[in-house]
């Protein structure tokens, strides 16, 4: 009997030991629950969050034109009105500047190409317009080379497209400035046709083609790909895309942009994508085409894209638009939309986007939430991973951002109206 009465007592006595945890136990688990989620919107849950690893000091007020990011090996860079900034990509710590002199102000840029970029030069006070080129390579600041050429005086804003880099060239569209004033500008002649286009050695200056655009069309966009040279032409009587051989600067073909109908010329044109070829058309009337075309190396045109006004990029054989916090993907090719993500807001906005490794990344801004970043499969728009910022070291909402990977650092470029810190880099934790 005293082994019964004994055994009865420890179970009365386990019951109620886990009674007492069952009871106790609901709360906590309650209460971590709620600290758990209340972490993970803060940014401050471990496997949920984003760290902030460095910041650069805060800069002054940009101006509308000039900026341009770039990164290049173990270094990021800055450009904007009045000078190119580098600062190293694992510390933020500054490097070197390229300051312009006087009152000099930068006014367009290129994409970097083997670590040289093209900078577009400007005097406000002469009203000539982007009338100097110059290379910078990235890695040290120091200014390669210079030359001159043919600006228009329209608004340095307006100034993209007239530089740009790649297959070891830096290409220069020269303009005419009585272009747009001219009241028989659909039939004159323009630039000499030899004086249009000029293509230099990229790291070097030495001049090595001018190119002719058919008569009557003046060129309004540039972009290099590894195969070609590529111009947007405004003509007589429409829009056109043509090709030019890297080598020698001769003429492989000339295509319009419309399929059944011409394009505008005076459309607003420019290069998504040199490779794949990709552009953003629009005309100026309220019904015109607003969207944008691919083609094929060889002219042929090949699919059109109605997108939205988020954010865009072009790799790995589709063109991702990235908006209310949603993603979606288009074949190049035709067209289709090859998937979507949905969970788009109103209430949200992208600021950053980044396509690379068979991986789509976005940083977005919520009026109504935490900032948060998103990685999905370029393939299949599967999420891969999704956390938290610290809304306390958020990138936010700048007027441009552009993202960088670094290792395991995403360094976000930011530049707008108001005093910004150029760069950002945070990692996942």
């Amino acid at each position: 009997m005293a082994e019964g009465t004994t055994g009865r007592t420890w179970r009365e006595r386990g019951g109620f030991a886990v009674a007492v945890l069952v009871v106790l136990g609901v709360p906590l688990a309650l209460v971590g629950g709620v600290a758990s989620c209340v972490a993970s919107d803060m940014g401050h849950l471990p496997g949920d969050a984003m760290e902030r690893v460095w910041d650069t000091p805060y800069d002054k007020e940009a101006a509308a034109y000039g900026n341009a990011a770039w990164a290049v090996g173990d270094t990021v860079v800055r450009s904007r009105f009045d000078a190119v900034t580098a600062f190293g990509a694992r510390t933020g710590e500054r490097r070197w500047e390229y300051a312009v002199p006087g009152r000099t102000e930068i006014c367009a840029t290129s994409a970097a190409t083997d670590s040289v970029a093209l900078v577009g030069l400007m005097e406000p006070q002469d009203g000539k317009g982007c009338a100097t080129v110059a290379a910078i390579d990235l890695r040290n600041g120091r200014e390669l080379w210079r030359t001159g050429r043919l600006a228009g005086a329209g608004d340095p804003k307006d100034g993209d497209d007239v530089i740009a880099t790649g297959a070891g060239l830096a290409v220069v569209r020269d303009e005419d400035e009585q272009w747009n004033d001219a009241p028989d500008r659909r039939t004159r002649p323009l630039l000499p046709g030899d004086q249009a286009v000029r293509a230099f050695d990229l790291r070097t200056g030495a001049p090595r083609w001018k190119a002719a655009v058919p008569r009557a069309c003046l060129p309004e966009g540039l972009a290099v790909s590894s195969k070609q040279v590529l111009v947007l032409l405004a003509c007589a009587t429409e829009a056109k895309l043509a090709a030019f051989d890297p080598a020698d600067g001769k003429e492989r073909w000339t295509v319009p942009l419309g399929a059944r109908r011409p394009v505008d010329p005076d459309s607003f044109m420019s290069f998504l994508s040199a490779e794949p070829i990709v552009l953003d058309v629009q005309e100026p009337s309220q019904h015109g085409v607003d969207a944008h075309f691919s083609f094929g190396e060889d002219g042929r045109r090949q699919a059109e894209f109605v997108l939205g006004a988020g954010e865009t990029a072009v790799a790995e054989g589709k063109v991702f638009e990235a908006s209310g916090g949603g993603v979606t993907a288009y074949d190049v090719e035709t067209g289709r939309k090859v998937w979507g993500t949905g969970g788009g807001s109103a209430w949200t906005e992208t600021t950053a986007l980044h396509v690379g490794g068979g991986r789509v990344t976005v940083f977005t801004h919520s009026r109504k939430g935490p900032e948060k970043f998103y990685v999905h499969d370029a393939a299949t728009g599967e999420t891969v991973d999704e956390r938290t910022f610290d809304p306390d070291t958020a990138p936010g909402a700048a007027e441009t951002n552009t993202l960088f990977r670094h290792g395991d650092l995403w360094i976000v470029a930011r530049w707008g109206d108001g005093g910004e810190q150029p760069f950002s880099a945070y990692r996942t934790w």
